[in-house]
């Protein structure tokens, strides 16, 4: 079976009729008679034969960005008419002009998080020369402003020593500090712990210029964006969704083992022009888009949001109560059968009724078997529970199940896993002194004693 690479430009900014645009998509397929795509990495596109299943079924613009998802695994995006060539893509045509750039001056960029994703969200943005990074470190501070970051990077190789324009040990407050510029894009990689304080809100509130600051989400779970926009009602928000392996291992010690991938859209705030917003997001995906990483640009980026909930709320969950790697799940066959997919199912249920999104049933079984198996991969929240840290459940257990009562969906295993977290977490804040255990029982218990115990 003869196989050909095409290389093609994504160029989001232009303008398009959205006909227009499935009419070029099949014209260009045709070229090469029926065809699938069924793997990409943003850029490079394999055609082989058959032809996709659901082509016919692609009548706008946002069908051909969630096609990239079905039916096998497909990530499709935007193509043009002007960026093709059967010879390869103009580079120059690329995001460097049409993006909304910022012109010659660096973009401002303020990183509150800098574990694994955060050092290579930081790296990433340096490497572009689009950006002057300041990334506010805590444990790790001395270790990195010493020594620098050690970092071993599937993308980049192994960089030693290095370091973004500047590190501090706390946010800046940007009213109060002589000399310090408004930050362009404060952007947010933290793990978000919704029922401890403090908020993400609290965290960046003095490094935020109102109507200025461009406030990036890098953050798992569903509705993250709302807190962001009562508490900064004129800034413009961005969803980012990021498919990225990076872990911080000694203190300054990254090692980044699984592909940068960065999905990035306005979320639309309704106190914010949509272009502003639009615009903002577009900036960042210009000055994150360096050799070797696939930073795109997404109108709607809710189907992926959901779409990494599917793992999120399964996976992610059940490894974390049962201490228990995917790997293990896997062979013994049974936790898939009666945790893992029902829980994907109640998401993709949930999903379609409560947002409108899509994720077909062959999205399931490819993500139950999506990690290597001889990795015998422990996810991040589990990591962290194993670690003593709160774990972030609310975002991605709490919030897709109060999205599903409100439409009326039945999600019984999810619920019993949102109870179960949350017991664990209860754990947590009180090994950690959030919660204070009285010794005997008090009036104001609801389940303290009642009645003088009666023996019999």
């Amino acid at each position: 079976m003869q196989t050909t690479h095409l290389q093609l430009a994504v160029d989001l900014h232009k303008s398009f009729n959205s006909s227009d645009l499935y009419s070029w998509i099949r014209a260009v397929l045709a070229l090469f008679g029926e065809s699938d795509v069924v793997r990409t990495n943003w850029k490079y596109f394999v055609i082989i034969h058959p032809a996709p299943t659901g082509w016919s079924r692609l009548p706008s613009s946002s069908m051909a960005i969630r096609l990239r998802l079905q039916p096998t695994g497909v990530r499709f995006s935007f193509l043009f008419k002007n960026e093709f060539s059967p010879l390869g893509i103009n580079s120059s045509s690329r995001h460097s002009r049409k993006m909304g750039s910022l012109g010659t001056r660096k973009a401002n960029v303020l990183i509150v998080g800098s574990g694994g994703v955060g050092t290579m969200a930081a790296y990433a943005l340096e490497k572009t020369g689009k950006a002057a990074v300041t990334s506010v470190l805590r444990s790790n501070f001395s270790v990195v402003e010493r020594n620098g970051f050690n970092i071993n990077s599937l993308d980049h190789g192994d960089i030693k020593g290095w370091k973004p324009t500047q590190i501090r040990n706390s946010v800046p407050d940007v009213a109060q500090e002589v000399g310090l510029q408004p930050y362009d894009f404060v952007v947010v990689t933290t793990k978000n712990v919704a029922d401890v304080p403090p908020s993400v809100a609290d965290i960046i509130a003095l490094a935020i210029t109102p109507g200025h600051t461009a406030i990036t989400l890098l953050q798992n779970g569903l509705n993250i964006e709302k807190p962001l926009i009562s508490a900064f009602p004129q800034n413009p928000i961005i969803s980012g969704i990021s498919f990225i392996g990076a872990t911080e291992g000694p203190l300054g010690t990254i090692k980044h083992d699984d592909h940068d991938t960065l999905v990035v859209g306005a979320f639309p705030n309704p106190n914010v022009d949509n272009e502003v917003s639009e615009a903002a997001a577009r900036r960042f995906v210009d000055a994150y888009s360096c050799p070797g990483i696939d930073c795109v640009y997404e109108p709607d980026v809710r189907f992926w949001r959901w779409r990494k909930l599917l793992y999120n709320s399964s996976y992610n969950t059940v490894a974390t109560i049962l201490r228990m790697d995917t790997s293990r799940m896997r062979v013994s066959e049974h936790i898939i059968d009666s945790l893992i997919r029902p829980l994907m199912q109640e998401i993709q249920a949930t999903a379609l009724a409560a947002a409108g999104v899509d994720l077909p049933d062959e999205l399931i079984e490819r993500m139950i078997t999506i990690d290597t198996f001889e990795a015998f991969f422990k996810p991040s929240m589990m990591q962290d529970i194993e670690k003593g840290n709160y774990i972030e459940f609310e975002n991605i257990v709490g919030e897709p199940l109060r999205e599903a009562e409100s439409v009326g969906i039945p999600t019984p295993t999810l619920k019993v896993i949102y109870e179960l977290l949350k017991g664990l977490q209860w754990q947590t804040k009180e090994a950690k002194g959030l919660i204070k255990v009285p010794t005997k029982s008090e009036p104001g218990l609801k389940y303290g004693t009642k009645h003088p115990r009666v023996v019999t």
